[in-house]
């Protein structure tokens, strides 16, 4: 079981820019896939972006391409979530998740797919 932790959310203006980091617990070696999620106020848990550990392949939700750039550092077992010209409509918990895998992209894409998580970051932007 792979232990995340998310880092990096606070308040921000409109326009705005924040990178949240999510850290694994140990060597990443098990990871196929990590993904960002998000939930806001209301509403149910959707998926940002996700990126293939060992190839980097990345794949966005439509509301962030563009916007938003999902990396990671091999060497420090971390992924990262770059977040630009950020909008009130980002305002969310956002949630990075490993999965051992393989998925495929779409497959990526589902919540229900990840079987690690970490306990979620507040990203809140005011107009």
């Amino acid at each position: 079981q792979v232990q995340l932790v998310e880092s990096g959310g606070g308040l921000v203006q409109a326009g705005g820019s924040l990178r949240l980091s999510c850290a694994a617990s140990e060597r990443t070696f098990s990871i196929y896939v990590m993904g960002w999620f998000r939930q806001a106020p209301g509403k149910e848990r959707e998926f940002v972006a996700h990126i293939k550990w060992s190839g980097g392949n990345t794949n966005y939700a439509d509301s962030v391409k563009g916007r938003f750039t999902i990396s990671r550092d091999k060497a420090l077992n971390t992924a990262y979530l770059q977040m630009n010209s950020l909008k009130p409509e980002d305002t969310a918990v956002y949630y990075c998740a490993a999965d051992p895998g393989p998925l495929t992209p779409a497959q990526a894409m589902d919540e229900n797919q990840y079987a690690n998580w970490g306990q979620g970051t507040q990203v809140t932007v005011s107009s």
